[in-house]
């Protein structure tokens, strides 16, 4: 008797924890007390891995997403359901067919668009997708895969959901051993991520710096910024107050001044105003009002679903106001209120649905112009376009609009550079206009993608500044051969200052002590006046090495006006013009692309060679000054790749600017520019 009362009891406790309704009614987006004593559990049959390979990065909100996941029994209504099927597919997990056949009986009688809906068999404790749903990061090969980490509770069906998603999209998972929980972060696709001290409450074994290490190799977030909660509740998930819109936007939630967490509030809101986005300007921080008085108003708790942006809203008078700053925030995008009353303040839409990264993105990868830019020429604008199905690029489809001054959108083709590599020019503009601009391109998977991801509605916008001084291009002139240094290499100089410029010297011979030049014709006798968009043109000659030397050496020539005083950098490759080998370093030499360039902390050179060679692999900043040996070596016929830390021969990292990779192959060189952020 005594052994059938165990088995029947043992039977109703399996039925218990696998049963998702009875399980959602026992538990809490909080741990409950009876999970508080279970604490130990967390992470006990997490299985860690290696990071992902090369340059590693998490894919954002605000990216393009295929589907987005949610749970049955659900804590969504119906109308947010049906909003989110009108647009991409709604994958629905469920327990089993008997679930899945009432959950499409549901969606039909709700009017679901049954053709956007998709179904995934796993059992789960609860319905927060968001909390413990797979994170997705691309690797250096530009494969998309899921970082898993244990989640921050003892719930082992909800924890192992990212290794059941990794197997239904059949992608990569990758294991991070950090305690964590998707309520409590936010990234925006590049450099930044965002949580509250949750993140070092639950991972106490780990120093602050361990911490940053993981998140870093993991997710390729290098500035991690880690706030406590200004809400001042035992969740502490960022999401109940915080959200990246793109990456230079944050929206901040905001109480009354006479709220005891007033000041917490302006802190965080004050600390990203005052902070670099990965664009390398200011946070744009814009501000909802959430007092949480009428119940509840958990405005940015809200979900970006590609074009569309769907905000909890619970009847509050400050409903509409929310939804205007969204409106204003993220022009284009299709803002939606969704009434639940079952939204709480620290529990809402976002919890409880998770968007599913596009797998096959059309990636635009691109640092924009944006605010007020020193006076140039022209706006070289360079991108990176990677098709991560692996599909090629519509190459007549990439382009750039730029419109100038509130007028027409002007179109300019992107030319392909190497690898994934792609520029083009907004030809010159004069100073004081302003440019706006988007990117647009399409690959034979059928995707379209634009840069920003709403494209014309919301636009890269940038003034142009009046010179301070003469503008001389270009700045740099290198001479690689022969031809360029008896014909030589011309430069301009250019009046583009809001008056009057006076030239009071023009350098026009020079020496490095390593070979000399001179300006043929000479220049006018200083002093002269260049009126407002004047032009000089000029050719600077370089006479035989007097000396030997190896690599690059620089002179600097000097204009000098009343305000102060313009370089022009002269380089020589002497390896060029002192070699006896009779075929080029093209001939053997392909550099299949470099990637990523721009770069943060590493890129990577892929290359290959047509036939077995001696390969030295060098960078030099402007100056010519050597910076770092990559390579040098014997390498065999074929595909090769070599990265560069963006650190000198010292270890040490060096500072943001542009820096010429050289590689000389049999004593034939080749240079390509390289752009540390």
């Amino acid at each position: 008797m005594n052994k059938i009362l165990i088995t029947l009891l043992l039977s109703s406790s399996v039925f218990l924890i696998s049963s998702p309704a009875f399980s959602q009614n026992r538990l809490t987006h909080h741990m409950t007390p009876e999970e508080e004593l279970r604490k130990n559990e967390i992470g006990r049959d997490f299985y860690p891995t290696d990071p992902p390979e090369g340059d590693v990065r998490m894919i954002a909100e605000f990216e393009h997403m295929q589907s987005v996941l949610i749970r049955y029994p659900f804590g969504i209504p119906m109308t947010l359901v049906r909003e989110m099927a009108d647009d991409c597919i709604v994958l629905t997990i469920v327990a089993n067919a008997g679930e899945e056949q009432q959950v499409i009986n549901m969606y039909q009688n709700a009017g679901v668009n049954l053709n956007n809906c998709d179904f995934m068999y796993a059992p789960t404790n609860t319905y927060w997708t968001r909390d413990y749903g797979p994170w997705y990061v691309v690797n250096g090969d530009h494969e998309v895969g899921i970082c898993n980490f244990p989640y921050n509770r003892p719930r082992p069906f909800d924890n192992d959901i990212p290794i059941a998603v990794a197997n239904y999209l059949g992608i990569e998972l990758y294991g991070m051993p950090l305690v964590h929980t998707g309520g409590n972060w936010m990234c925006d696709g590049f450099w930044a991520g965002a949580s509250t001290d949750l993140v070092w409450d639950e991972n106490q074994a780990l120093t602050h710096d361990s911490i940053n290490a993981l998140v870093e190799a993991y997710l390729g977030v290098e500035n991690h910024h880690v706030l406590l909660d200004p809400l001042d509740e035992s969740i502490k998930h960022i999401d109940c107050w915080g959200k990246f819109l793109d990456v230079d936007k944050v929206l901040i939630g905001q109480v009354p001044e006479w709220d005891y967490r007033y000041s917490d509030f302006e802190y965080v809101a004050n600390y990203f105003a005052l902070r670099n986005s990965s664009y390398g300007t200011l946070y744009q921080v814009y501000r909802v009002y959430t007092p949480g008085d009428y119940p509840y108003t958990p405005y940015t708790n809200s979900l970006i679903l590609n074009k569309k942006v769907l905000v909890p809203i619970t009847g509050s008078p400050h409903d509409n106001a929310a939804l205007q700053v969204y409106e204003e925030a993220m022009p284009g995008y299709e803002v939606i209120g969704i009434m639940h009353n079952n939204w709480a303040n620290i529990d809402a839409l976002h919890c409880r649905a998770k968007g599913v990264a596009d797998i096959g993105m059309l990636y635009v990868r691109h640092f924009p112009f944006l605010g007020s830019q020193e006076f140039q020429l022209d706006w070289e604008i360079t991108t990176e376009i990677i098709p991560y199905s692996s599909y090629g690029v519509i190459q007549n489809s990439l382009v750039l609009y730029y419109m100038v001054d509130s007028s027409v959108y002007h179109t300019t083709q992107l030319s392909h550079v190497e690898g994934f590599s792609y520029k083009t020019t907004i030809p010159f503009q004069e100073p004081g206009s302003e440019i706006a601009y988007y990117l647009h391109a399409a690959d034979f998977s059928g995707r379209v993608m634009e840069h920003p991801y709403i494209g014309q509605p919301d636009p890269h916008v940038f003034d142009i500044a009046y010179a301070t001084d003469a503008v001389a291009n270009p700045d740099t002139l290198i001479f690689m051969t022969y031809d360029d240094l008896q014909n030589g290499k011309s430069f301009s100089i250019y009046n583009f200052t809001e008056g009057d410029l006076t030239i009071t010297d023009i350098e026009e011979y020079g020496t490095s002590g390593a070979f000399f030049w001179e300006i043929s014709p000479p220049p006018p006798a200083t002093p002269f006046v260049m009126g407002y968009g004047d032009t000089l043109d000029l050719t600077v000659i370089v006479g035989l090495p007097v000396d030997n030397f190896t690599g690059f050496v620089t002179d600097t020539l000097h204009i000098t006006t009343e305000n102060g005083s313009h370089k022009v950098i002269i380089k020589v490759n002497e390896d060029l013009l002192t070699s006896v080998e009779t075929y080029p370093a093209a001939d053997v030499l392909v550099i299949d692309g470099i990637c990523p360039n721009p770069f943060r902390s590493s890129t990577t050179i892929h290359f290959s060679l047509e036939k077995s060679s001696s390969t030295n692999i060098t960078v030099y900043d402007l100056s010519g000054k050597l910076i770092k040996h990559l390579a040098d070596t014997e390498l065999p016929a074929g595909m090769h790749k070599i990265t560069w830390h963006g650190n000198n021969d010292g270890g040490n990292d060096v500072t943001s600017g542009i820096y010429l990779l050289k590689m000389t192959v049999n004593k034939q060189s080749v240079v390509r520019k390289l752009i540390k952020h």
